[in-house]
């Protein structure tokens, strides 16, 4: 640190003898992504995969369902609704469990019973007490973003 009034000539020459000891120091940053990935390389660590398709229940009938095929999930009681463009579906797997193998750049959780596919979402309007609505495309449903999930979209 300077002592207050800071001459030009120490406070040049503390500048100096600080630029030398930080060329002279270890980068910590550098020394740990190097620990970083010698461990992921050593390890044989892959990217995670995330779900590709949900079996569901239609009816008599059980479906496998792409997720790129998928609007959003809702909780109903003990099933969470699969909606897609043209047909609903339930499945038994609650919302808390399913958020955490869906890709998180793909899927939104808005509600703390509604996760939408990003793609899915017409726009985004307020209803009359304020809260943001989540228009689906191509459906008539409006899903309600919940004040937790409010920050998704929030304008940049």
């Amino acid at each position: 640190y300077l002592l207050k009034p800071a001459e030009p000539e120490r406070v040049a020459t503390d500048c100096q003898r600080l630029r030398e000891r930080l060329r002279q120091a270890p980068d910590p940053m550098t020394d740990l992504l190097a620990q970083l990935s010698q461990r992921l390389g050593a390890s044989g660590a892959k990217p995670r995969e995330y779900l590709r398709w949900i079996l569901a229940s239609v009816g008599a009938t059980i479906r496998m369902i792409p997720t790129s095929d998928i609007l959003f999930f809702r909780a109903e009681d003990k099933y969470t609704r699969v909606q897609t463009p043209g047909f609903e579906a339930l499945i038994r797997k609650p919302i808390k469990e399913l958020i955490d193998e869906l890709d998180p750049g793909e899927f939104w959780q808005i509600h703390r019973a509604t996760v939408i596919r990003v793609d899915a979402v017409e726009q985004v309007s307020r209803n009359l007490r304020g809260q943001q609505v989540v228009h689906v495309k191509g459906r008539p449903e409006r899903l309600e973003v919940s004040r937790s999930f409010s920050h998704l979209f929030r304008q940049m």
